[in-house]
């Protein structure tokens, strides 16, 4: 788990383990070059998030936007968690 800043930035990224990159970079290897992840976010008084099947590239830095919705927009969705889930990549 990790805390944000008021502006809702990490101070620090997350380090997260990727294929390495050439093993990437051969077709029809069965490798599939990037991580997989799931990211939840929760803050007092929003909507909870997923997202579900992030992909993480090696050499890449990933950057998650997330829009968080305040319940009292939907005052009876008091653990409503919106998921979005990321289809894979045609490589």
């Amino acid at each position: 788990m990790r805390l944000t800043n008021r502006n809702g930035m990490l101070d620090t990224p997350i380090p997260i383990e990727v294929p390495d990159l050439a093993s990437g970079q051969t077709p029809n290897t069965g490798i599939i070059p990037f991580a997989v992840v799931n990211l939840y976010a929760h803050v007092e008084n929003y909507e909870g998030i997923a997202v579900e099947r992030l992909q993480i590239f090696p050499n890449v830095i990933t950057v998650q936007n997330l829009e968080m919705i305040p319940l009292s927009e939907f005052p009876d969705a008091w653990n409503k968690v919106e998921t979005f889930d990321t289809p894979p990549q045609n490589l």
